[in-house]
């Protein structure tokens, strides 16, 4: 099933995904999520399809994130969506994490949010000059998801906790280091490379290397060059230490972290550092599970609501959290947030 927002077709061998929706950055919506799961099932089955390919379309986004306006609305009206999106967004993050085939993504651009859902879990993740990557929910109120529970705490260090804290931007150099991407491609020879990966008994690796080794150098890795400060700073066993031992560093770097994570949701920010600690040590389709209880929860508080109302709505940027500082959130509030669900966890397939 294709629609407006998402489009499939069969290439040569390979099964391929456009997301296409290029003014909204390609932003994830309901629809899309429910056209992509039965396809990539669908092509799981199939003997001819030898492999998957996602892609945007446009030249600015792979998938900028998910439709926060939508969830929104549909929180604000009391529709039942509002949680219901993620039930259905986190069972194909999923299949993705489980298929049983290559799935490549073309992480092409602005990959942030859904965007990750629907690349880092993927068997080859494919990288461009234009990469800017980023898990930045806690400055709207939510959690890093989409599997990020899981995939955040097994970057190097604590470059995970880093991210998830300050939603720093990794580009093509820093997302290798990381492990999020796997391959780099100049974005000039994407065309190019699609068609060598459609053909049949194409071994996918293979083609891969090749551009790589056609490609310019990936430039520096900003973020991976601070790696023994991240650690150093970022091992705290609490958002406080972690500023505690920013505040006391006394550099310009340190000092401008610590200035991002207190613009923050102190919910969010306490909700992530949980996240990073306990998803460490989870499987994935734990981590997933904890990330619907902490989501059931969220959006049924007010800080959600109030972000986007400042990002996205008002735009004047600034938010009301409430409550509005990091004591004010207690370990029993984070508890209730990660309690098992009254009616049992997520069902992921």
């Amino acid at each position: 099933m294709s629609t407006d927002e998402i489009l499939f077709e069969v290439k040569g061998a390979a099964g391929v995904v456009r997301l296409n929706r290029p003014k909204a950055l390609n932003a994830l919506t309901l629809t899309m999520v429910r056209a992509l799961h039965p396809q990539l099932v669908q092509w799981a089955d199939d003997p001819a399809i030898e492999r998957v390919i996602v892609k945007g379309e446009g030249d600015r986004a792979f998938c900028a994130g998910g439709d926060i306006r939508a969830l929104y609305d549909w929180g604000t009206s009391g529709n039942a969506l509002a949680v219901g999106f993620y039930e259905e967004e986190y069972k194909l993050n999923t299949l993705i994490k489980e298929y049983p085939k290559p799935y490549i993504a073309l992480m092409d651009g602005i990959t942030m949010g859904g965007g990750v859902g629907l690349s880092v879990h993927g068997s080859h993740r494919v990288v461009t000059e234009r990469l800017k990557f980023a898990m930045p929910e806690t400055g709207i109120g939510l959690f890093p998801d989409v599997g990020g529970t899981y995939f955040l705490p097994r970057t190097p260090g604590c470059m995970g906790m880093f991210m998830s804290l300050t939603g720093a931007r990794l580009n093509a150099a820093d997302a290798l280091v990381a492990g999020i991407a796997t391959q780099y491609v100049d974005s000039v020879r994407l065309d190019a490379l699609m068609d060598d990966l459609c053909a049949a008994g194409a071994d996918v690796d293979r083609v891969l290397a090749h551009y790589r080794d056609l490609s310019e150098d990936t430039g520096e890795a900003p973020i991976a060059a601070m790696q023994r400060q991240i650690d150093a700073l970022f091992a705290g066993g609490s958002v406080e230490d972690i500023l505690a031992a920013l505040d006391a560093d006394g550099s310009e770097w340190a000092a401008n972290q610590a200035a991002t994570i207190r613009t923050k949701s102190p919910t969010s920010l306490k909700v992530a550092h949980r996240q990073m600690v306990v998803g460490v040590r989870a499987d994935f389709r734990t981590c997933m599970a904890t990330e619907f209880r902490i989501v059931s929860r969220i959006m049924t508080q007010r800080d959600f609501y109030e972000g986007v109302r400042a990002t996205i709505i008002d735009k004047d940027g600034a938010p009301n959290w409430q409550p509005d500082t990091l004591e004010a959130v207690t370990r029993a509030d984070v508890d209730a947030i990660f309690a098992p669900l009254p009616g049992g966890d997520i069902e992921l397939g």
